[in-house]
């Protein structure tokens, strides 16, 4: 099968602001990985910036802490709606959210729920799909060995069903409507932490895909 070489590449396509970013920690990750598998997190903190939790682009942002045991905690985007009146469908859940709970990447030993890239994600998709975004700060390896990783998705699942009113979340976020996403390694986590979740059997979350 031959390339088309006239179809440029995705790294082409994209903002250098984003290829700065980008290469900035692809570089400090190289650079802070030890030669045993460990991650000097000190020399990590100078590449991986981090963004606060704040109202712009249409989107407001908290961050919920579940277990302070363990840091654990995640990151709520909802975006910012003004009530309209349509009469476009008939269907009484039309104007609920959907509630994505999504896991960031990071080889799951680097990046964190507030690192920018993350950040700037789930902002973007709480936007652009109107959802609810919860963006789980799951604990790092090697430091936190399998299957920490997936009991933390998990227990951030059981928070949300439990704690429906917590502060910050909309009340007409969907629960019935709930997805499981990520990217790179977060793609697995959330592969798992989807398949726990279908067998536990939750009585007001209901995962859909």
């Amino acid at each position: 099968m031959s390339n088309n070489n006239n179809t440029p590449s995705t790294w082409t396509n994209l903002s250098w602001t984003v290829k700065l970013a980008m290469s900035v920690i692809s570089w400090g990750i190289k650079l802070s990985r030890r030669s045993d598998g460990s991650v000097n997190r000190r020399l990590m903190s100078f590449f991986d910036f981090k963004s606060p939790p704040s109202s712009i682009n249409g989107v407001k942002t908290s961050d919920i802490i579940v277990d302070p045991s363990r840091n654990l905690w995640f990151r709520l985007y909802v975006p910012i709606t003004t009530t309209t009146t349509t009469a476009a469908t008939n269907d009484v859940n039309s104007s609920q959210l959907p509630v994505i709970v999504h896991f960031h990447g990071g080889g799951f030993a680097c990046i964190c729920a507030d690192s920018v890239g993350s950040d700037n994600l789930c902002r973007r998709l709480a936007k652009e799909l109107n959802a609810v975004i919860v963006s789980v700060n799951y604990r790092n390896s090697p430091e936190h060995k399998y299957p920490s990783q997936v009991e933390d998705g998990f227990d951030v699942l059981r928070y949300i069903e439990l704690n429906p009113n917590f502060e910050g979340f909309p009340t007409d976020a969907d629960l019935k409507n709930c997805f499981v996403s990520g990217d790179s390694a977060g793609g697995n986590l959330a592969h798992h932490v989807a398949l726990k979740g279908s067998n536990y059997g939750f009585r007001n979350l209901r995962i859909v895909g």
